[in-house]
């Protein structure tokens, strides 16, 4: 079980992370589903890009053994930026097909 926490640490935060760019861009909401389907997304995608680079917590068997605050924070920080991320690119692409 241990070595799921750095995963779900990311998409929990991913998902408040969708959620507080929805509400922060409003023009790009996708309403709190979608908000919160894009931010899950991006908080799993985010915080594994940050752990391949050696950032965060993203690479669960090296997190499972040594979960300290730095890797707390690493999962933190991937997973509400990247949840933010990419539900704002998903914002934007559906703003500009409604355009059409």
């Amino acid at each position: 079980m241990e070595e799921y926490l750095p995963l779900i640490i990311q998409l929990v935060t991913g998902a408040a992370g969708g959620n507080i760019a929805g509400k922060l861009m409003s023009n790009l909401s996708l309403g709190t589903v979608g908000n919160t389907i894009a931010g899950l997304l991006g908080g799993g995608i985010g915080g594994q890009v940050l752990g391949m680079i050696g950032l965060g917590g993203g690479d669960a068997a090296a997190a499972a053994s040594s979960m300290d605050l730095s890797s707390i924070l690493g999962s933190v920080a991937g997973g509400g930026v990247g949840g933010g991320i990419i539900m704002a690119i998903v914002g934007f692409i559906k703003k500009a097909m409604n355009k059409g």
